[in-house]
């Protein structure tokens, strides 16, 4: 069978596919429109499997609330570059996949993955299909639902920080201002008993070894690593840190005074944890020159 432009354009509409890619799928199927397309989905899932081990540390946050704002989903999607994730092909796939969080809440990053689009694809597989088409990595990394019976406060950042938090007391405007807080001081917890143990028995060993090069006694070293130990706290919880909006205000006493309380908060920042390779081209340069 003759593969017509016409044949190629179509399959192109369908697809998204490249003009070249789409006329060699038409010419393995013999001109089967259909059977090209499931061999283009099939060979796009090889090459999603090829670019899994990719790092992916760019991407974004996306947050979606229902209409009486009881609830909101908060889903970090990753690529390999901002370019992609600020594409419309990126974009309405993470905004699909977040609004099939909110809607169905489901346990796990699995079983979101595994549920059906209005395609008929399923997330996973509309992610593979993405890949073969931009050519890079994606990941759906993280996500999580908050309800509450109070006020949800959120704010997004461009697409790289996202916060939700879940208040009692108080209105919209306040939760959208800590959310804000949250956004730019980045604390951990919300208030000094919620911090992990661990993280003040780290602390301590090290402000204790800092103090003993004093030469203090060590009553006074002791005074002094009870003070650092409560500033440390201070630093990372959201209660005891300053209001971004008015430094002389600690948020404890910003919600405490307008009738208000802190259950708790979710903060997702694009690539987060994630070790980036560092390019130094100048030194492939170099090298290439010398080799």
């Amino acid at each position: 069978m003759a593969i017509t432009a016409s044949l190629v354009k179509e399959l192109r509409e369908r697809t998204g596919a490249g003009m070249m890619e789409c006329k060699r799928a038409l010419v393995d199927t013999s001109g089967d429109i259909e059977a090209a397309i499931e061999h283009m989905r099939k060979a796009g899932m090889a090459k999603a499997d090829k670019k899994a081990d990719r790092v992916a540390a760019e991407g974004a946050i996306i947050i979606k609330t229902d209409i009486d704002k009881k609830h909101a989903a908060i889903l970090e999607v990753n690529s390999e570059t901002d370019f992609v994730a600020g594409g419309e092909d990126f974009q309405d796939f993470a905004n699909q996949a977040c609004e099939k969080l909110l809607k169905e809440k489901p346990a796990d990053l699995e079983a979101l993955m595994a549920m059906q689009l209005a395609s008929g694809e399923t997330i996973d597989e509309k992610r593979r299909a993405l890949i073969s088409k931009v050519g890079e990595n994606i990941s759906v990394r993280r996500m999580s639902v908050m309800s509450t019976s109070g006020v949800l406060g959120v704010y997004l950042h461009g697409l790289r920080i996202g916060v939700v938090v879940d208040m009692v007391g108080g209105d919209e405007a306040l939760a959208k201002d800590i959310a804000m807080h949250i956004a730019a001081s980045k604390p951990i917890c919300v208030s000094a008993d919620e911090v992990p143990a661990e993280e003040i028995a780290k602390e301590r060993e090290i402000f204790e070894a800092q103090a003993k090069e004093s030469g203090k006694p060590d009553d006074i070293i002791e005074k002094m690593v009870e003070g650092r130990i409560k500033k440390f706290i201070g630093e990372i919880t959201l209660y005891g840190q300053p209001f971004v909006k008015d430094p002389d205000t600690t948020i404890e006493k910003l919600v405490t005074s307008r009738g208000a309380s802190i259950v708790g908060f979710k903060r997702f920042e694009v690539g987060e944890g994630i070790e980036k390779k560092q390019e130094n081209f100048a030194e492939e340069v170099m090298a290439q020159i010398k080799g």
